[in-house]
């Protein structure tokens, strides 16, 4: 199934009239705008470093590698409230699924990122199979390419990696905020801290706001709780503590799909139509809990910069998963004729009712970690190892998916609920042990290389919540371990310009369904990548810049055979996706005006596939070119006031993998926003 893309309404952030109401709710606010603004210089973390690049300590600006960093001020100025929103800031992310209602799916350089496996929160694995809010987080980081020195299993794309808001003194902020095309919201972000010589520090960030989906009807609402804590134990010792609980319920918005063999004109379709608008439809429920527990501690006796930490961390999802999904044409008896995996020429299509109550993912992490300095001969060293232990759990109950009735993409047609019969889900379980060990090596005032590698030890299995007809479960089991390396150098051309070289593998598994219908079921494959990347890079006070070329090879599995009856298919590695690309990042500011630009060239084709007509098809749902522009003015005459313009552009994406001449074509979108 395809999904259009429509440029959506320009979402005014920040309306006048909310902020006089938010004006009214601050403390001090001319102290709490300063002491927030403040909160990079106490923490001693500025926006040019990003933990998930796996050298906190080193600027981004001298590092061989691409990532980007998002501040909550910039988010909050973009208007930027959710996982997806990443897309209008950065051109080497895109939507792979972007619905209201649901979480975020992003794709990084044209590879699709695994929520279960890409996401990190303060560098610990988590799950985003979830509605991820932004109102605690000090900011995001996003660390582009191949992302094997950072996990044992993930898509190539890249690693977000999501920064929680700490104690960081005195701050006493809030902020009524509405949004186009209806969405009303308030948070309070509270920290203080006590004790002798404030050894103790509290931070609490409250949210709440009701939802208002650019496809109706879409209103539902969404709730955030958090509280950071932490305690200077002694001069050389600190222990953090954080806990968020999330809500969101909200009916989601599904996508259209081709008319038989075209793709529907944008033009003709109403932006704010939601096909999941019948009226036996339950909206979906995001529930989560998040805690994690933090020690640091200085080792003087090592020398000068050694620390040892130990993070542990926990996180509990609960949703039910509910819509009225359409997907081909098809009778009462399932039984489709012709179009069976998209609508029928005159808009029709048939309505399947979904519903995947008590869905339940747990993710614990816990990770060990030593880091410092040394020198040896000439050379000097920041050098880190440890270990990480994770686990991931998925807990589900029989599911619905059944045929409802029909519909039309006018939403003329109200159809009648299912008969409601209910199917088997698949249940997960995971445990992996990560050991790591990088060194960022200085040669001299100009050569330093880089050197960094990943031992991966997984378990994994899955089983049916119910049984098939002949009794069987479809249990899976595997065992497989792993090493990613990944090497680099660079040049410092003078004292703001370096040049750099990369190379690094990943790894990600599939596995072969354990049904009948496959000759290797329960087979594990190594879908390996490999990434080589050169760049440039260039920072000053007011000029930062970035030029890179990346080369991204990934194997792809897929099913080879007739695929009718038993034993007749097989999943193996057939071939890879090659993406091969240019970056260009601008970040410039003079005087009362700045300015941010972000360019993506991308050439990406499937590579020694065995089907027919494969080989050198570029990937449906990836653009071969993006760009972002944002501009910012801020006039003297008026301090605190801001006028800001954000344009997003993207070239046509293919459809079908088989069929390059059905297109989603290219769009444009342009956003303004007032504080």
């Amino acid at each position: 199934m395809a999904t259009s893309h429509v440029p959506s309404p320009c979402p005014w952030r920040a309306l006048p009239w909310a902020l006089i109401l938010g004006a009214g709710a601050l403390l001090a606010p001319s102290q709490a705008v300063a002491q927030a603004d403040s909160i990079v210089v106490i923490t001693g973390r500025g926006l040019d470093t990003a933990g998930v690049a796996g050298f906190a300590d080193m600027p981004l600006s001298r590092s061989p590698l691409q990532a980007s960093v998002f501040g909550s001020a910039q988010l909050g100025d973009a208007g930027v409230t959710t996982i997806g929103g990443l897309t209008r800031l950065d051109a080497s992310l895109g939507d792979a699924y972007n619905a209201d209602g649901y979480w975020s799916i992003l794709s990084s350089r044209g590879y699709t990122l695994d929520n279960r496996f890409n996401y990190r929160r303060d560098g610990l694995p988590i799950n985003a199979e979830t509605a991820i809010a932004l109102d605690n987080k000090d900011r995001l980081e996003l660390l582009k390419g191949s992302s094997g020195i950072q996990a044992g299993t993930s898509a190539p794309g890249g690693l977000v990696n999501l920064v929680v808001k700490r104690p960081a003194g005195r701050i006493r902020t809030a902020l009524v905020e509405a949004r186009e095309p209806g969405s009303l919201g308030g948070t309070v972000d509270l920290g203080d801290r006590f004790g002798s010589d404030g050894a103790i520090g509290l931070r609490l960030n409250l949210a709440t706001e009701k939802l208002e989906g650019q496809a109706r009807p879409a209103r539902g609402s969404r709730w955030l709780a958090a509280l950071a804590a932490d305690w200077q134990l002694g001069p050389d010792s600190l222990l953090q503590a954080e806990v968020e609980s999330s809500h969101q319920e909200q009916p989601s918005a599904a996508g259209f799909s081709l008319l038989g063999n075209q793709v529907p004109d944008a033009a003709t379709v109403d932006p704010r139509l939601n096909l999941n608008a019948q009226p036996w439809v339950q909206p979906v429920v995001l529930n989560g809990d998040t805690a994690s527990l933090r020690w640091q501690q200085k080792l003087r006796a090592m020398g000068e910069g050694w620390r040892v930490t130990a993070h542990a961390m926990t996180q509990r999802l609960k949703s039910d998963d509910r819509t009225a999904f359409p997907y081909g044409v098809y009778d009462a008896n399932y039984i489709c004729n012709l179009y069976c995996d998209r609508f029928a020429p005159d808009g029709s299509f048939t309505y399947w009712e979904y519903i995947s109550d008590n869905e339940r993912r747990t993710t614990d992490a816990l990770a060990l970690t030593l880091a410092g300095r040394l020198g040896t001969g000439a050379i000097q060293h920041q050098f880190e190892t440890g270990v990480q232990r994770s686990r991931h759990r998925g807990r589900f109950e029989d599911q619905v998916f059944d045929i409802a009735g029909p519909g039309r993409i006018d939403g003329s047609l109200q159809s009648p609920p299912s008969m409601g019969l209910r199917d088997a889900n698949t249940e997960r379980d995971e445990r992996s042990t990560e050991w790591f060990a990088r060194d960022a090596m200085r040669l001299g005032p100009v050569w330093q290389l880089w050197a960094g590698v990943r031992h991966t030890t997984l378990h994994r299995s899955s089983i049916r919540t119910s049984p098939d007809s002949d009794g069987g479960l479809r249990a899976t089991h595997y065992e497989r371990q792993a090493t990613t390396p990944w090497v680099a150098a660079a040049a410092q051309l003078s004292g703001s310009s370096m040049v750099y070289a990369s190379w690094g593998r990943g790894l990600e598994v599939d596995v072969a369904p354990n049904r009948p219908l496959y000759r290797n079921a329960g087979a594990s494959l190594a879908l390996d990548s490999r990434q080589r990347e050169v760049g440039v890079k260039h920072h000053t006070e007011t000029l930062e810049g970035a030029v890179t070329l990346f080369d991204i090879d990934r194997g792809q599995a897929a099913d080879i055979g007739a695929c009718n009856v038993a034993d007749s298919c097989e999943r193996r590695i057939d071939g890879s996706a090659r993406h091969r690309g240019v970056e260009a990042d601008v970040n410039l500011k003079k005087a009362e005006w700045s300015w941010q630009a972000s360019l993506m060239l991308l050439a990406a084709e499937r590579r020694g596939s065995t089907k027919a007509g494969v080989d050198g098809q570029r990937p449906v749902n990836v653009p071969e070119a993006t760009l972002r522009l944002g501009t910012e003015y801020r006039p003297r005459a008026l301090p605190g006031l801001a006028l800001m313009a954000h344009l997003s552009a993207e070239s046509n994406r293919r459809v079908l993998p088989h069929d390059a001449s059905v297109r989603i074509p290219g769009w444009q979108r342009l956003d303004l926003g007032l504080r």
